[in-house]
């Protein structure tokens, strides 16, 4: 829920003005506000004893946010998001709305640094490369004597450094926490790591410390004045932003004026039904819509069916001599069968025998329910154990290179799996499923998918299944194509697997 629309438990807040307004753009909803509103959105988020993420949304952002369901959904979780640029103030335009103010992390630095010294908070900087934030520190500072900024740290940490780093932010007893790693990498760290901060306001603040520490000029103020700074960025970094601005910009601009004329045609609904012509016109428009979407699902079934004989066979043919040896180590290395069967949930739910190479020890299933308390996948769905006792040394080497999934090119020529699709989820797991989760279900489960490529186990199963419900509404032959190409690469580097 959005910091403005909920109770702010504070008397001062309760005073707070009453005509928030909170508008929408290709799928975000953004607080459409006054400086002033914001400023006292702000000063009441510093009075809630829980943890309030903000972040910013310009024409990039919502670019990035239409093509990366993750983000999408970070940015709706947000407690408060505020509008940036004039960008987002044309898409507002286009529906027929003012935005009152652009709420840019930038400008809204020094407010910040203002409200956090006036109300003797505790400020850490967080982001950038090594060396920045402690002249952005250094800068600050000197502008305002009573700030107090509790530590520093570049953005260039491993993940093995990120508790250590969690853990000095809630010692240094910060209130706010400013996160510059740019996006999405900033919105979708906060949006994780939230629940672990003792913090009270966490901002994302893409390039705002290269401004404030020196190593970005920002445009004159007659062009921000003008919405034309996105020029003098691109003057600046071309190689860098040329594709931001130059291929972003026209994609936005028309993606907006798509979603305006959308908005526009729903609200003329129920005038148009009030004409029988008119009716009858939607009419046959709605079942022609519905019949040219018949047509594309059955002939990208039986071309996607066609492809996954066809590249089955061939895989099989090639791969067969590898096969034989995997067979052979197993068999040499531990006792029972080369192969494990296991139940899966298929398409629609139907159940089917999927088939691996065994990696693991014979009586494996037996013994995961002593290990349940070590599961190291807190989505309340999947077990995954790192250093799982119960994998053998040939089964280690397979499962990470993802050798023991060769054997579902058999499940392909069956029918019951495709090259791309969702992995099939055990029916233990279904259960645990949100509505929106069980989409999935509505595809052939495949042997790579989204987040295979993206990073297999280095994602939580919401995240999976995000990656897997956006492939279901826009999938396509190419798409299908693109996948298996970037499959190769992910699956040689064992990215994500355990």
């Amino acid at each position: 829920m959005n910091q403005l629309s909920r109770p702010v438990p504070s008397t001062e807040a309760q005073d707070a003005p009453s005509q928030h307004q909170l508008s929408e753009l290709l799928g975000v909803s953004f607080s459409n506000i006054s400086l002033d509103d914001a400023l006292e959105s702000l000063t009441a988020v510093l009075k809630d004893p829980s943890s309030t993420n903000l972040f910013f949304v310009n024409s990039h952002c919502l670019n990035v946010s239409f093509d990366t369901p993750e983000y999408c959904q970070a940015l709706k979780r947000a407690d408060l998001v505020f509008p940036d640029g004039s960008g987002v103030a044309m898409g507002c335009e286009m529906n027929g709305e003012t935005l009152k103010h652009n709420l840019n992390g930038t400008d809204l630095f020094p407010l910040i640094c203002q409200l956090v010294a006036a109300q003797g908070k505790r400020l850490y900087l967080l982001g950038a490369t090594p060396g920045t934030p402690q002249r952005v520190a250094a800068w600050a500072t000197a502008q305002y004597p009573g700030l107090n900024i509790v530590g520093t740290q570049h953005g260039y940490f491993t993940p093995e450094q990120e508790t250590a780093i969690v853990d000095d932010i809630n010692r240094s007893e910060a209130d706010v926490l400013l996160v510059a790693m740019g996006v999405p990498t900033q919105e979708l760290w906060l949006d994780r790591i939230r629940p672990q901060l003792n913090t009270k306001l966490n901002v994302a603040v893409g390039g705002l410390f290269d401004f404030y520490a020196g190593n970005v000029a920002r445009a004159p103020l007659w062009m921000r004045e003008r919405g034309c700074e996105w020029i003098w960025r691109l003057l600046q970094e071309p190689k860098r932003m040329w594709q931001r601005y130059i291929i972003g910009n026209p994609l936005f601009a028309l993606r907006a004026r798509y979603e305006a004329k959308t908005r526009a045609f729903i609200k003329q609904i129920p005038d148009k039904f009030a004409n029988e012509s008119r009716r009858s016109r939607l009419a046959w428009q709605a079942g022609f819509k519905r019949f040219s979407d018949s047509l594309r699902l059955i002939r990208l079934t039986s071309t996607k069916r066609a492809t996954d004989l066809t590249l089955a066979c061939a895989a099989l043919l090639v791969l067969m001599p590898v096969l034989l040896i995997v067979a052979v180590a197993i068999k040499l290395e531990s006792p029972g069968p080369i192969f494990f069967k296991q139940t899966r949930a298929g398409y629609r739910g139907r159940p089917f025998s999927m088939w691996k190479f065994r990696s693991m020890v014979a009586n494996a299933e037996s013994l995961r329910s002593d290990l349940e308390a070590l599961n190291e996948m807190s989505d309340g769905v999947t077990f995954k154990i790192k250093s799982d006792p119960r994998i053998t040394r040939v089964g280690a080497f397979i499962r990470k290179y993802s050798i023991d999934e060769l054997p579902q090119f058999f499940n392909v020529l069956k029918g019951e799996m495709s090259i791309v699709g969702p992995r099939p989820g055990l029916y233990s797991e279904l259960t645990k499923y949100n509505p929106e989760q069980r989409y999935r279900l509505d595809l052939k489960p495949g042997l790579t998918s989204e987040w295979v490529v993206a990073g297999r186990n280095d994602l939580s199963f919401s995240e999976q299944a995000a990656l897997d419900v956006a492939y279901r509404k826009h999938r396509s032959f190419f798409g299908d194509l693109k996948l298996m190409i970037k499959t190769v690469p992910a699956l040689l580097l064992g990215r994500g697997a355990s």
